[in-house]
């Protein structure tokens, strides 16, 4: 962005002003969590002697405006293409930062379908303005993206290219997910009675009627609340679908105690915390640092191995659902997974694997991971798009 002039010593005020405004508006696009009292902070700056020199205003926006590791990595390409027309780029709209060359965030994985739309032959880029011509031919870009959006349930995941249609996809899986973690718990309070007579609540509820017990309470041994353990798959072949897989299982631990997450490629992350972030954006990039190596390749038995020898005995109890979200592609020995499999199924109630292939017509589970893994699986699910996820609440409120 080139530097605006200044034509008399009385517009500097208006146009520093105005050229703050800008930044900011710049930050918030590149995910930034900037609000009012930061902006006006930073206009206090400007009338500091720190605005004569660079690397002190620099020094003091990053310190200000940077709440988060992904924000301190952007922050110098950001100032220096707004301030000093180093690196310009015609925008700025990145949402996180490889740790390591050739790997990927979460919250890059997230965002890799809506890039996607970039290389679809044809698209020509269309000035601010510009109307389709009428030719007949069946429309593309956004408008395209206006028709999936209607029937997003149905459409596999991994056909989602528009932008827009993309992000109504991660939105609807984390609204469905809270819907059914919300009905799953009312059904667990709803079956907590039983026929020993609870005196002391009996008591305290006739107070209302003049101490007169009208109405007997009963109590019962608790059934313990189901429990979900959920292993998501992030290696490469399951880039179409992680974006949407994350925030499924972001709305179902938001505020959710009886719920557990693991990511696994190469090796197992615990991930819990960082997906009780309210924020999604702030989830992802949280998950993002926490799991290097995301988008490469996969090794689900050693993931297992792990989760049953570290994890297993902590997370899981006798109303323990274990679900999977994978392709089954495993570059491991399927001996291995088998074991583990077979391990896993001693400890929990239920095993449910879901996997986007299923969806794919002429799909038959047959590598060596599948097949080991299959004997040990309670429900084998698909789960490429939204409806096939809204199908799985059914099942678990029986369990």
């Amino acid at each position: 962005m080139t530097a605006l002039p200044l034509e008399s010593p009385e517009d500097i005020g208006a146009v520093l002003r105005l050229r703050l405004a800008w930044f900011v508006h710049s930050l918030r696009d590149s995910g930034f969590k900037v609000g009012l009292a930061e902006t006006n902070d930073a206009l206090r700056l400007l009338h500091t002697p720190v605005m004569s020199r660079p690397g002190s205003l620099k020094s003091a926006y990053r310190s200000l405006f940077c709440g988060r590791l992904s924000d301190w990595q952007r922050f110098d390409e950001i100032f220096d293409a707004f301030w000093t027309g180093r690196g310009v780029k015609s925008a700025v709209k990145v949402t996180g930062s490889s740790m390591r060359k050739g790997t990927k965030t979460i919250r890059e994985l997230v965002d890799a379908q809506g890039n996607r739309q970039e290389t679809i032959a044809g698209d020509v880029e269309r000035q601010p303005g510009e109307q389709d011509e009428d030719t007949g031919e069946t429309p593309s870009g956004r408008r395209e993206g206006a028709s999936i959006a209607e029937n997003l349930g149905q459409i596999d995941i991994r056909n989602i290219h528009d932008p827009e249609a993309l992000e109504k996809a991660h939105e609807l899986a984390e609204r469905l997910a809270r819907s059914m973690r919300v009905r799953l718990t009312r059904r667990d309070r709803q079956k907590r009675k039983g026929p020993r007579l609870d005196l002391r609540r009996t008591i305290r509820h006739s107070i209302a009627h003049g101490g007169m017990p009208i109405e007997l309470i009963h109590k019962g041994p608790r059934a313990r609340q189901l429990r979900l353990v959920i292993l998501l798959d992030a290696s490469g072949s399951m880039n179409n679908y992680t974006g949407v897989f994350t925030r499924f299982v972001h709305g179902i631990l938001d505020n959710f105690r009886e719920a557990e997450a693991f990511l696994f490629h190469t090796r197992l992350v615990h991930v819990s915390s960082a997906l009780a972030e309210r924020d999604a954006a702030r989830a992802l990039d949280r998950m993002g640092l926490m799991a290097q190596g995301v988008g490469g390749g996969t090794k689900i038995g050693e993931a297992l191995a792990d989760f049953n020898r570290f994890h297993a005995a902590r997370v899981i109890h006798s109303r323990t659902c274990v679900m999977i979200l994978s392709d089954g592609y495993d570059t491991g020995a399927p001996e291995v997974l088998g074991e583990e499999m077979a391990r896993l199924r001693r400890r929990c109630r239920r095993i449910v694997w879901l996997n986007p292939l299923i969806g794919w017509e002429g799909y038959t589970p047959a590598t060596g991971g599948m097949q080991a893994a299959l004997p040990h699986i309670d429900l084998f699910a698909p789960a490429h798009n939204l409806d096939s996820l809204a199908a799985l609440e059914p099942y678990l409120a029986k369990l």
